[in-house]
């Protein structure tokens, strides 16, 4: 193997409370003015004034963008960067779940580097680091805050680009788990099953290594453990901490080991039809694993160890399976939609859709490489 490079955000804060000591941390950076990227629902509930208060504490000015869409667009972007520009701001904060992170990430890196935020689809494709980015979970699933992932709906296209950067890492990631109580039970399920799968794609990776393994494994124990009171109890702090704490695990095995077809795949349905992420995940995760068990069993045994299940006396086939229906079993538990049917998904489309998961940057690192019929018949599978 080659020599390998771990991503990261350089300052990480976690556990209950930390939001206060981010503007402890951001005013030690000479910051001035932020553009808060975040969306209007967070906006309209107050917890964007949580974080206006930090900042103000701290003499740092901001202005907040609030029209991050679910599934981020360019158009967003486009906005979110005028703002930046009309009011001169040095910084960006990123303060939400997945979408507001990725419409950050976005407007940050054409900020520095210019054009459109289309010229960045693919990896590495920029030449200039983003201007900073601090990224604040409200959330736990998508590691947006952590990673070098970026993906945003080309409107135009009706695809999702998957920009693969090390420019867009922010230099500040924050995880408040009480910024995470009021979370509803179907994100909290969504987001939650997208950490999985995150951290399933990483350890089944081509390209996983000890420490991502390491990180993987540990995000699968304790997603197994506690996601299931996060969304029965929302306001337990423990659950909500341990989710927070294995998504970003899972962030830091897929951000450096990548992902595979459900990623791929989960792009294509959530740009052509606008479905939320998480669910895409969560509903394609076990008919991937069907496909990957044929030369992955063995990784997938372990997950099924990773999950509880008692794998001493079964061969590798038989703990694949076993992974394959703890996954299955989770997801019935904390209420996924049984099928993309179900999401409006429809056969007809399935051509293209696969067509565009063969070109998605997250399924070069999926352990078998599959055929476009393998592909639409996945699909099919996960009807």
């Amino acid at each position: 193997m080659a020599g390998f490079k771990f991503f990261m955000p350089s300052v990480n804060l976690m556990g209950p409370g930390c939001l206060k000591d981010t503007g402890t941390d951001i005013k030690a950076l000479g910051f001035k003015k932020a553009l808060i990227v975040t969306d209007k629902v967070l906006n309209e509930i107050g917890l964007v004034k949580k974080l206006e208060a930090v900042l103000e504490e701290n003499g740092v000015d901001s202005v907040i963008f609030d029209g991050t869409q679910p599934n981020p667009t360019v158009g967003n972007v486009n906005a979110g960067l005028e703002i930046l520009k009309k009011e001169n701001c040095d910084f960006v904060i990123s303060f939400g779940g997945g979408s507001p992170h990725d419409c950050g990430k976005g407007i940050a890196l054409v900020a520095s580097n210019g054009g459109s935020i289309k010229d960045y689809e693919g990896v590495d494709m920029s030449k200039k680091p983003q201007l900073p980015l601090v990224a604040i979970n409200t959330t736990a699933g998508t590691a947006s805050e952590m990673t070098r992932f970026c993906i945003i709906t080309d409107e135009e296209r009706h695809i999702k680009m998957a920009i693969v950067d090390k420019h867009t890492t922010p230099i500040l990631a924050v995880n408040d788990p009480l910024l995470m109580l009021d979370m509803p039970k179907s994100l909290t399920a969504a987001t939650g099953m997208d950490a999985l799968t995150h951290a399933v794609e990483a350890y089944v990776s081509t390209i996983a290594t000890p420490i991502t393994d390491a990180c993987a494994q540990k995000a699968i124990e304790l997603i197994s453990e506690h996601l299931r009171t996060a969304v029965e109890n929302g306001k337990d702090e423990k659950a909500r901490d341990m989710m927070a704490y294995a998504e970003f695990l899972a962030g830091m095995a897929f951000n450096n080991a990548s992902l595979g077809y459900v990623h791929a795949m989960a792009h294509q349905l959530g740009g052509f039809y606008d479905l939320p992420h998480g669910v895409c995940n969560a509903i394609l995760l076990p008919h991937v694993q069907e496909y990957n068990a044929q030369v992955s069993a063995d990784r997938l045994k372990d997950v099924a160890k990773f999950m509880g299940v008692d794998v001493s006396n079964m061969t590798a086939e038989e703990g694949a399976k076993a992974a394959i229906d703890a996954i299955k079993k989770l997801s019935v538990e904390i209420g996924i939609p049984s099928g993309i049917k179900e999401l409006g998904a429809k056969e007809e489309d399935f051509d293209t859709l696969a067509g565009n998961a063969l070109k998605d940057a997250c399924g070069f690192t999926n352990p078998k490489q599959a055929t476009h019929e393998e592909i639409v018949n996945i699909f099919k599978n996960a009807i």
